[in-house]
């Protein structure tokens, strides 16, 4: 009863200094809304406002990397989880000199033709430079993703877009193209990888973090030459990233050879 007692007495004390009536919220919370898309291969975030992923996670393994899922029986497709105003659009892209490139690769979702469909949704899908890019140097990244399957028991991936600063004058400035007929999708100035490796018998923590700016990259470009530091990713994102894991980790590019 003293319980009940003390709960009443609190709970009119929390009402009189924030009636509900006075709410600002009263009529709905304006968001951002982070749309939280969970697919077979992957799951991402998607930014509403850009119409690009904020980030695209992915677990591979020797095992799961397997299939023969192929690529061409998928088509691009706008995601119909999302709501209409908020959608990327096919149109968005015609025509306007940007590959839709994937952060969640086609070739990481061989398993079966439906993880290789949701490869195409556009929720997983950013404006990236064709030439010298997305069909180079980011393809020759995705595939050293793959490739430490072969050295690892498990790893992890998180893709995404950033929007970096640069320098006009004696001021720092973001400044990014918007693609569409109106103005619907943000093409992001970089993209980054983050990358965990680990082995089932070894507590040892392996972090490798890039980011590339997109455009044209001459392929006998160091890969080393974008790595950087996890915080600088997070910092440049607004992203956690693998939080879970002690800021004590073994850089991944002391631990190997990072090369493409």
């Amino acid at each position: 009863m003293l319980f009940l007692a003390l709960f009443c007495i609190l709970g009119s004390a929390l009402a009189s200094q924030h009636p509900l009536d006075d709410s600002p919220l009263k009529y709905g919370n304006p968001g951002p809304v982070s749309d939280l898309l969970v697919r077979s291969r992957y799951t991402a975030s998607y930014n509403r406002a850009f119409r690009n992923p904020n980030w695209v996670a992915e677990h591979l393994t020797r095992e799961n990397l397997n299939g023969t899922a192929d690529r061409t029986n998928a088509d691009f497709k706008e995601d119909p989880d999302i709501p209409p105003p908020f959608r990327a659009l096919l149109k968005d892209y015609y025509r306007s000199g940007y590959d839709r490139g994937h952060m969640c690769p086609a070739a990481d979702a061989k398993k079966d033709e439906e993880a290789m469909k949701e490869t195409f949704l556009l929720t997983n899908i950013a404006p990236q430079q064709g030439i010298g890019f997305n069909r180079q140097y980011w393809a020759y990244l995705e595939s050293f993703v793959r490739d430490l399957t072969k050295s690892f028991d498990d790893v992890y991936c998180v893709s995404g877009p950033l929007y970096l600063p640069h320098k006009e004058g004696d001021k720092w400035v973001v400044s990014y193209e918007v693609i569409g007929d109106p103005p619907n999708v943000a093409v992001p100035t970089h993209f980054f990888k983050a990358i965990l490796v680990k082995q089932h018998d070894n507590p040892l923590n392996a972090i490798g973090a890039f980011a590339l700016p997109n455009k044209a990259i001459d392929s006998s470009t160091p890969l080393i030459s974008f790595n950087t530091s996890l915080e600088d990713i997070e910092r440049a994102s607004g992203l956690t990233l693998y939080e879970d894991i002690p800021r004590t980790f073994t850089s991944l590019c002391k631990l190997i050879s990072c090369k493409l």
